[in-house]
């Protein structure tokens, strides 16, 4: 069979929009451009760590979920299927298929999650494959390098993730450590091409735990460098909620306006609206897939657990406001796969939370264009929480 290919653009630079701004909050509408396609913000982005998003195919997160950005992981797709394979497919695209954008992180959060089994030194990190042990070193050079071949529209540099309860010491040397590489980012950045004739960005990474001046520190560091766009890292890792908003907000008031700013790793939907409400652009979580995989279904009027025998006889729709396999199956059909332990449970599950979470956002985005996002924040959040 021969290999699929993957139409080749004009190789534009990514641009950002911003089209609205909420009277009462920072919450604001823009639009991304790349050469994959355009992303309307907020936007919530699907992790499809080893090229895929668990148990939903690209046709679903098309159709159902209307995904229209999903991120992939360095780490795990250098060690499998590694670059070779990458390279031949003709990037990450041509391998899964996916025609819309792809953020890839840079593999630092894996990388430094690994303790006991990696060791780190200004040069980079190494570390042991969880998969067959076998060594191998990250720098912030092959990092790009990787990405490159993986060839993502949007590319995360390689920082250190300290551990969310570090010391104001650690934390601060660790911050040193992150913005030298990301000056080396850069430059291996601006030194190469990308390989398969379409644009790619860089994004570079705020971190400084939960310390408001490493936190300043970092996010003038980062607006300096002029990047395509701005994240913040190293939150929702065991911090209090409110600290958390405290630090997007602090971020926030330094990082540029006319970029888009990228929250990763984060969240629940009560997350997810706060940050938005503070000027966050972009989310990414596992929670949604991960969630449903273990029966947890998000909706506006909270959560819902399927094993739950108050499910068996319910022949309601799972969301009559949902999606399409919302609303064709009941709550008493999905209770019945869990409990039968089908396949079929975890996929409808999945995909259930994905279309919610990009209901949430696109629902987000029309009540900043209409001017009323905070009153329509306060009068869901507190329920999106609830245990039905």
């Amino acid at each position: 069979m021969p290999k699929r290919r993957i139409k080749k653009t004009r190789g534009l630079p990514m641009t950002f929009e911003l089209q609205h701004t909420d009277p009462c909050s920072n919450a604001r509408t823009g639009l991304i451009m790349t050469d994959h396609g355009p992303i309307k913000t907020p936007i919530f982005m699907p992790v499809g760590t080893c090229a895929s998003v668990k148990g939903v195919h690209f046709e679903e997160l098309r159709h159902q979920v209307n995904a229209q950005i999903i991120l992939g992981n360095t780490y795990h797709l250098y060690l499998r299927p590694g670059l070779d394979i990458l390279e031949k497919a003709g990037g990450l695209h041509g391998f899964n298929g996916w025609e819309r954008p792809i953020l890839t992180d840079s593999g630092g959060f894996q990388v430094f999650s690994l303790t006991g089994i990696r060791k780190l030194r200004e040069e980079g990190c190494e570390f042991r494959s969880h998969i067959d042990g076998s060594k191998h070193f990250f720098t912030p050079e092959n990092v790009m390098d990787t990405q490159r071949v993986i060839g993502a529209d949007i590319m995360m540099a390689f920082d250190e993730c300290p551990p969310g309860q570090s010391d104001y010491s650690y934390a601060k040397n660790s911050l040193a450590l992150t913005e030298r590489w990301l000056n080396r980012c850069i430059k291996r950045f601006n030194e190469t091409e990308p390989r398969y004739g379409y644009q790619q960005s860089l994004f570079p990474i705020v971190q400084g735990c939960t310390y408001k001046d490493l936190r300043q520190e970092a996010a003038k560091f980062v607006a300096d460098k002029g990047a395509d766009g701005n994240a913040i890292g190293g939150l929702a890792v065991g911090e209090p909620t409110e600290v958390m908003y405290e630090m997007i907000e602090v971020v926030n008031d330094i990082l540029p306006k006319d970029k888009p700013r990228y929250l990763m790793g984060v969240g629940t939907p009560q997350n997810i609206l706060e940050a938005i409400e503070r000027g966050v652009d972009m989310f990414d979580c596992v929670m949604p897939t991960r969630n449903g995989r273990n029966a947890m279904l998000f909706t506006y009027n909270g959560t819902m657990n399927m094993r739950n025998k108050k499910w068996e006889a319910d022949f309601s729709p799972i969301d009559a406001e949902g999606c399409y396999i919302d609303r064709i199956h009941t709550k008493a059909y999905l209770h019945h796969l869990f409990k039968a332990g089908e396949l079929l449970a975890m996929q409808i599950a999945s995909i259930h939370n994905l279309a919610f979470y990009l209901r949430l956002v696109t629902d987000a985005r029309q009540h900043i264009e209409q001017g009323d996002f905070v009153q329509w924040k306060r009068s869901i959040i507190d329920q999106l929480g609830q245990r039905i």
